[in-house]
């Protein structure tokens, strides 16, 4: 696979349909770095992660995996390359990769990513350049390491080790509807279905008992919760449940959660909970803020409970 490096770096940041970046992740090490990108980029980079963590991979995978599409891509899943090169990974038909159909679903290409990563024997203690080039056979095989970085941080939020470092503005986009049913699908696409039945996960449509019953922080119908809105997907979070069976409770809670938050734009999302904190599309600064005071950070909070999305309409 070729990478055609300046092209894509041109085309970077003229995605999402807001004319620039809108999502940020920052280091959870207090360190001062930072990675911003838009509601495109946020959309892919949480597929990617998603698919890793489903097939039991290790953030190294994620990060290689981020890197690799960064290069490849831009994290844009581009329907033109070198070749007949497509998609996020420029994966190509004529090489086995799949068809183009095929290739161009970002879940789909991830896999495909990480199964011939799998193959690499050792990867997790070789240099990224080279594990992705052993997957990639590029042209350009030393550009996957300028990305490693900014790809480690994605990774960190996105597998959710790294608490409440995601966010985005959550400006709606106009392609896709708003409902708690298109959350749960995507959520389905992204990560198995394991990730909503063995969880439990369900979409809150507890009857409304009356004139005034809804809790203040619910009367809009977009707190968490919402009574009889229909709007809100409930996903509990438990250690060994799932997709994510084996991982840390916390860490799980806050790759939903930042899963969430990436896909805000795309798929209508007004509010994300989690752990004490909450994150609300449009809100100053777009950053997780506390609820009473309670919560934490760190993603082993054990008292996280249940990561809650709520739509838009």
């Amino acid at each position: 696979m070729l990478s055609a490096v300046a092209g894509y770096i041109v085309v970077q940041y003229d995605t999402g349909g807001t004319g620039g970046p809108g999502c940020k992740v920052v280091s959870g090490k207090d360190d001062g770095a930072a990675y911003e990108f838009t509601p495109e980029q946020a959309v892919n980079a949480a597929t990617i992660s998603a698919v890793g963590t489903a097939r039991e991979m290790p953030e190294r995978a994620v990060t290689i995996a981020l890197a690799t599409a960064l290069q490849e891509s831009a994290l844009r899943n581009i329907d033109y390359g070198d070749k007949d090169s497509l998609g996020l990974f420029q994966q190509r038909p004529s090489q086995g990769w799949g068809t183009p159909e095929q290739i161009m679903d970002p879940a789909y290409a991830a896999g495909k990513f990480y199964e011939h990563l799998e193959e690499v024997r050792g990867y997790t203690r070789l240099p990224l350049t080279v594990a992705a080039q052993r997957v990639q056979r590029s042209g350009f095989p030393q550009a996957y390491a300028k990305h490693e970085p900014d790809a480690a941080l994605l990774a960190a939020a996105l597998t959710g080790r790294s608490g409440a470092t995601l966010t985005c503005e959550g400006r709606p986009s106009a392609t896709r509807a708003a409902s708690a049913d298109t959350v749960r699908a995507a959520l389905a696409r992204d990560f198995g279905r394991d990730v909503l039945e063995p969880a439990g996960a369900e979409v809150d449509r507890a009857e409304v008992r009356g004139a005034g019953a809804r809790p203040a922080s619910s009367r809009n119908g977009d707190g968490p919760g919402a009574a009889g809105s229909g709007r809100t997907v409930t996903l509990p979070v438990t250690a060994g449940n799932g997709a994510g069976a084996g991982r840390d409770a916390g860490a799980r809670g806050w790759q939903l959660a930042h899963w969430a938050v990436a896909n805000a734009s795309a798929l209508h999302i007004r509010r994300v909970s989690y752990a004490g904190r909450e994150w609300v599309a449009g809100h100053a600064n777009s950053e997780w803020r506390m609820l009473d005071g309670k919560g934490s950070a760190g993603s082993g909070d054990r008292g996280a409970g249940a990561v809650r999305i709520t739509t838009a309409q």
